[in-house]
């Protein structure tokens, strides 16, 4: 209303201007016979029209020249115009600014999400995906872009499962060059538009395969020497028996139990492993008496079937280890007591430890056995995983000897090497780190004793 107002202001006063100029010419010129104030006021609004027009098209170059400059300025309502739309485009320009910062913030936030968002359009082509997606499915976040996702993702399932018609429940796909297994989660949004959410579950699977295999590998350990002990009781409590056969019977149901009560211990160990606190790195033991109380067992285990060569005593003189004693000496006892099972009567077990130059202690075990083929090296450490399941029940071992150890070294910090090969023997290497190991004469305080 107020520029209408001034619109028409302007243009009565250009009327009444020309008409006053009109009328000033009449005087100096008769012929016009009056037509003087008519012009007068005809000029003036052709004037205040031009000069509109100046100014509306000023207006119109700035919008055009896409408002890089600011906008003509004047004192009437063509510069009110131009005010009001330069701050409304400002305005615009803010609420753009601060939708694009939440925007980044929101896939910033997605971007560091551990499972996969993938965007898809209505023709399935990738509008958008973070990091953990494009690894997932083998992707580049930004060469791939505008592609169709089934030309990039060829697994049937994952193609099957985008063509369906109204999919629920997620389905397992296996990227077989990354080694992965994906729970993938499709969800229509917009107008055809496609949210494809992915999560590895391969550690989740491996764990609960894991834990299908302890329970039935302990079932079948401990339901094995049942079944011995409960023939064995039957033939007791049935045949008569002389006196020969009654000691034979009772020191096979005697070696039964050895076999349950040392799997119970075992697992017992594992189980407080696995709940209590770490050990503390200001607990300090003797190497030395470790390493003694190590040899003593193993040369007892093997009863002298075997050369056993250990490290001398003074080249271990004064060299501590923070730790839990109990656990520590459950690592290295394990260790040496494989290679006294699995080295054949008559071969050579070596024993070594030493300090490297990086501040490291190195418990060394390595034998002249059979060897182990390099395929089952990385699975050694798993609860009940055997080599050769046959050789390992003659042996005595329970199976967890080898868990047992990664246990106690991931709580102290440490680490196992283990390098095999068939017709050559192993070595077991322990590896503990500098900041638990020191050289020195302080008094040890001794940790309480831990079952092994």
């Amino acid at each position: 209303m107020t520029f209408l107002l001034g619109r028409l202001a302007a243009l009565l006063l250009g009327l009444a201007l020309g008409g006053l100029l009109g009328r000033w010419m009449d005087g100096f010129w008769p012929l016009l016979q009056g037509w003087g104030a008519w012009g007068g006021a005809a000029l003036g609004v052709v004037l205040m029209s031009a000069r509109d027009s100046w100014r509306g098209h000023r207006i119109m170059e700035w919008l055009r020249s896409g408002q890089s400059a600011g906008a003509p300025r004047s004192h009437d309502a063509w510069g009110e115009l131009a005010y009001r739309i330069e701050k409304a485009q400002l305005q615009r320009d803010r609420l753009a600014a601060d939708e694009r910062r939440k925007l980044g913030e929101f896939l910033s936030a997605i971007e560091a999400s551990p499972n996969g968002v993938l965007l898809l359009d209505g023709s399935d082509h990738i509008v958008w995906c973070n990091s953990v997606a494009a690894e997932h499915f083998g992707l580049d976040p930004e060469r791939d872009l505008g592609q169709r996702v089934t030309n990039l993702v060829r697994s049937p399932a994952f193609v099957t499962y985008l063509q369906a018609p109204s999919p629920d429940e997620p389905i397992a796909v296996v990227n077989a060059q990354a080694d992965l297994t994906l729970s993938v989660l499709l969800r229509p949004y917009g107008e055809g538009q496609k949210l494809v959410l992915t999560q590895d579950v391969t550690e989740r699977l491996r764990a609960e395969s894991m834990r299908r295999d302890f329970v039935a590998n302990v079932s079948h350990e401990i339901r094995t020497p049942l079944t011995v002990l409960a023939g064995f009781v039957e033939t007791l409590a049935n045949l008569p028996l002389n006196q020969a056969e009654r000691q034979r019977v009772l020191a096979l149901m005697s070696q039964q139990t050895g076999r349950m009560q040392a799997l119970v211990a075992d697992l017992l160990t594992l189980a407080q492993l696995e709940g209590s606190p770490r050990p503390q790195a200001d607990h300090w033991l003797s190497l030395l008496e470790l390493l003694q109380q190590v040899e003593t067992q193993t040369r007892g285990l093997s009863n002298g079937r075997h050369t056993l060569l250990f490290p001398e005593p003074n080249t271990l003189a004064g060299i501590q280890v923070a730790g839990h004693r109990g656990e520590l000496l459950s690592a290295f006892s394990n260790l040496t007591s494989n290679a006294v099972r699995y080295t054949p009567e008559g071969g050579r077990i070596e024993v070594g430890c030493s300090l490297l130059s990086v501040g490291e202690l190195e418990f060394q075990v390595s034998d002249s056995g059979l060897g182990i083929e390099r395929q089952h090296l990385p699975r050694l450490t798993e609860r009940f995983y055997r080599v050769d399941g046959s050789r390992s029940r003659e042996t005595g071992g329970t199976g967890l000897g080898l868990s047992i150890v990664k246990h106690v070294l991931q709580r102290h910090g440490a680490h196992l090497d283990i390098e095999s090969e068939p017709g050559k023997g192993s070595q077991f290497r322990i590896l503990l780190p500098g900041m638990r190991v020191r050289r020195g004469e302080t008094t040890r305080t001794q940790a309480p004793s831990m079952p092994v």
